[in-house]
C-alpha cells in the first residue's frame, strides 16, 4: 500500500541547496558566543576568529557529522504503550511549546498562564489519542524565572505517561532536568538506554548561536540526550525573503549545530527541526501560518530525509487570536502538509498568535485534525478484498451495502469515526441539541476530560524522590 507524499524539491535541487549551505558555512561562517564551542571547533580543524567569534566549518566535518547521526530514535514513555519511533515517515504530534499566554475560555481573555493551567493542559494531552507526546507547553508565571524550565518538566513528569519534548532556558537547567528524568526512569544508565525526553536548542537566525543555547547543545550531547536543533529564519527579516535562500540558511544553521553535537559525542541522537516564519511587511509581525513558512518546512524535511536524519517542525499553529475560520484553515494546512511531507515530530497543536498562546479548546480541535491527517497518511489499500468486485456483483444496481458482512468487516478500518468535536447529525437534531458550534463542543469535551481523566501517578517512592529534588532546587534558586 503506497502512502501519499508531498515533495517540493527535485533531487538536483536538494543537492544544490546542500552545497549552497556548505558554501555558507565555509565562506560566511557562524557566530558562536560560547568559548567552549569555539575551542572545540578550532581543535577539530575549523577556522576560528576568536575576537569576532566567527567559525568557518569545512565540508569534511559536515560530512563526518552526517555519517555519525542516527537515522531513528526510540523515545520512551512512562508506559511502554506510549513509546515512539522517531524516524522514517512516522509522525508524532505534541502540543506547541513555551507559550507565554493561554486563551482562557471561561474569562474570554488571553492571560499569562499559571502552573495549574499547565497541569490541565498536560492532563488533557495525556487523554488525547492523536497527540502522542507531551510538551513543556507553557511558560508559567507563578514560579521564579530562574527555575521555570525545571518546574515545567516537573509538572509533566507528575501528570502524564507520554514521552516529552522540552528544553532549558538556563545553562544549569540541563543538569537538573536530566536528574529529574533519571529519578523517574531509574538512574543515569536507564536514561541513556531509554530516553524519555527530547531537548530543543534554537540557534538565532541569521547564523548565530548564543552562549546558553550552545552550552545546552554541548551538555545534551555529552549526556547523550536526544537533541532537536530548531533554526527559525524569518523570510524577509532574519532570512532571505526567497524560500530557497532561507532554506539554504536554515540548513547551514542546522548543520553547524549538528557538527558541534557529533564532535562532543559521536552518534548523539539529533533531530533536524525548524520554526520558520514569514515577516508580514505590512505589520512587521511574524507569521507561522503563512504558506511560505510551511513550504520551507517541506523543503528542509526533504533535505533531512536525504541526509537520513529524523525531522521536526512547528506546524498546526495559527496566527489568529481566537478560534475561528483562520485558526482552522491555517492549522489544518500545516498539519496536513507536515504529515504528507513525513515530518516525524510536529509541535504546534493548540497554539494561537504564532507561538505565543496555547488553548485547551484548540488542542482538542487540533487532535481531531491530526487524526484526519494520519488517516490520509495511511493511504488507500488496494487488493481483491477492498476492491470488492464480487460484492458489487452481488448487490448489483440499486442495491444496498449496509447489511453486508463486508461493510461490518471494514468500516472501522476504512472510515475514520470522529469524536463529538465533529457534528454530522441532521440539522434539526443539531438544533434540538442546542445549536452548539465547534468551540463550544471543544470546551465541553475539555471539561469532561479534565473532570474524569486521572493520569496514572508516579510510584510513591519515585514521586517522593522527585518532590524532594524539586524542593532542593527551590531552596537553592529562590
Amino acid at each position: 500500500m503506497s502512502t501519499p507524499k508531498i515533495q517540493l524539491l527535485s533531487k538536483e535541487e536538494i543537492e544544490y541547496i546542500h552545497y549552497s549551505s556548505i558554501k555558507i558555512l565555509e565562506e560566511v561562517g557562524v557566530k558562536i558566543y560560547n568559548d567552549n564551542a569555539l575551542k572545540l571547533l578550532y581543535d577539530n580543524g575549523c577556522e576560528v576568529d576568536f575576537n569576532r567569534k566567527i567559525v568557518r566549518i569545512p565540508q569534511s566535518l559536515v560530512k563526518e557529522a552526517l555519517s555519525k547521526t542516527p537515522s531513528t530514535i526510540k523515545l520512551y514513555g512512562r508506559s511502554r504503550s506510549y513509546d515512539r519511533i522517531i524516524g522514517g515517515d512516522i509522525v508524532t504530534f505534541n502540543p506547541g511549546s513555551a507559550a507565554l499566554y493561554i486563551l482562557d475560555y471561561d474569562r474570554n481573555e488571553i492571560r499569562k498562564p499559571t502552573s495549574n493551567d499547565l497541569v490541565n493542559l498536560v492532563r488533557l494531552t495525556d487523554a488525547l489519542e492523536n497527540i502522542h507526546a507531551q510538551s513543556t507547553a507553557l511558560v508559567v508565571s507563578d514560579v521564579p524565572e530562574s527555575i521555570v524550565d525545571r518546574y515545567r518538566l516537573y509538572i509533566v513528569l507528575k501528570n502524564s505517561l507520554k514521552p516529552i519534548i522540552t528544553g532549558a532556558f538556563t545553562i544549569d537547567g540541563i543538569y537538573d532536568m536530566k536528574r529529574m528524568l533519571e529519578i523517574v526512569v531509574g538512574g543515569e544508565e536507564e536514561l541513556i538506554k531509554k530516553p524519555m525526553a527530547i531537548f530543543d536548542v534554537c540557534p538565532s537566525s541569521p547564523l548565530n548561536w548564543s552562549e546558553i543555547v550552545t552550552q545546552n547543545l554541548i551538555d545534551c550531547a555529552k549526556f547523550n540526550l536526544p537533541i532537536e536543533i530548531i533554526p527559525a529564519p524569518q523570510l524577509g527579516a532574519t532570512g532571505p525573503v526567497t524560500i530557497a535562500g532561507s532554506v539554504a540558511q536554515h540548513n547551514a544553521e542546522f548543520l553547524s549545530g549538528l557538527v558541534m553535537a557529533q564532535l562532543v559525542n559521536p552518534k548523539t541522537p539529533v533531530i533536524y527541526g525548524g520554526s520558520p516564519t514569514v515577516l508580514d511587511q505590512r505589520f512587521a509581525t511574524p507569521s507561522l501560518g503563512a504558506i511560505e513558512a510551511i513550504m520551507v518546512v517541506c523543503c528542509y524535511t526533504q533535505i533531512a530525509k536525504n541526509y537520513g536524519i529524523p525531522t521536526h517542525a512547528y506546524l498546526g499553529i495559527s496566527d489568529s487570536k481566537i478560534i475561528d475560520a483562520q485558526c482552522g484553515f491555517e492549522s489544518s494546512i500545516g498539519i496536513f502538509l507536515g504529515v504528507l511531507a513525513g515530518v516525524n515530530v510536529i509541535s504546534g497543536p493548540g497554539m494561537l498568535i504564532s507561538e505565543n498562546c496555547q488553548s485547551l479548546e484548540k488542542l482538542v480541535i487540533d487532535n481531531e485534525i491530526c487524526g484526519m491527517a494520519l488517516r490520509l497518511a495511511r493511504g488507500v489499500k488496494v487488493d481483491e478484498d477492498t476492491l470488492a468486485i464480487d460484492l458489487i456483483k452481488k448487490v448489483g444496481p440499486g442495491g444496498m451495502y449496509l447489511a453486508e458482512k463486508h461493510t461490518l468487516k471494514h468500516f472501522r478500518s476504512e472510515l475514520l469515526i470522529p469524536s463529538e468535536i465533529i457534528d454530522r447529525r441532521d440539522w434539526k437534531i443539531w438544533m434540538d441539541c442546542g445549536s452548539k458550534d465547534t468551540v463550544k463542543r471543544a470546551h465541553e469535551i475539555t471539561s469532561k476530560i479534565l473532570s474524569k481523566h486521572k493520569p496514572e501517578p508516579l510510584p510513591i517512592d519515585v514521586e517522593k524522590e522527585l518532590d524532594n529534588f524539586v524542593k532542593e532546587i527551590l531552596k537553592k534558586k529562590c
